[in-house]
């Protein structure tokens, strides 16, 4: 055994330095941080979007159009899916939980019934909202609705 071959016990030698610890520490004065500036101050956190003090990409691109937060977003289904599905699988009654078990809709969606394509089942749809041409094209067929 020689000089060479000596080695600390596992877990007795931290791998990182302890920064701000004074001059002898190897870290100390400016504690790694430089000199001046935002970053060598205590408190800093980079604000998001933050570019220095160059007018951020946010605030430089042109800005346009309007969002309504209030807007109602259905998921719209036509006639001619509901004539497939009443062909196909045989089924009258039309209400959420058919849309789902269908895959025309996933979760708790607010269902529009919108009028493209032709219906000829005497189906009984129930959803939050129809439109006009809907409505009449399943009252016509001899069919019923329902408003949730």
């Amino acid at each position: 055994m020689g000089l060479h071959n000596l080695t600390p016990a596992a877990g007795s030698v931290k791998s990182e330095k302890r920064i701000g610890r004074g001059q002898g520490s190897g870290r100390g004065g400016t504690s790694t941080r430089g000199h001046k500036g935002a970053k060598s101050r205590s408190g800093y956190s980079k604000k998001i979007g933050f570019e220095g003090g160059q007018m951020p990409l946010q605030r430089r691109v042109p800005k346009f159009g309007f969002k309504n937060v209030n807007r109602v977003e259905y998921k719209a289904i036509n006639l001619d899916a509901i004539q497939m599905l009443a062909e196909t699988k045989g089924i009258s009654e039309f209400n959420l939980e058919t849309f789902a078990a269908n895959g025309l809709i996933s979760g708790s969606k607010l269902v529009k019934i919108l009028g493209r394509g032709e219906l000829k089942a005497s189906v009984k749809v129930e959803a939050h909202h129809f439109s006009a041409k809907a409505t009449s094209a399943i009252e016509a067929a001899g069919g019923s609705i329902n408003k949730i």
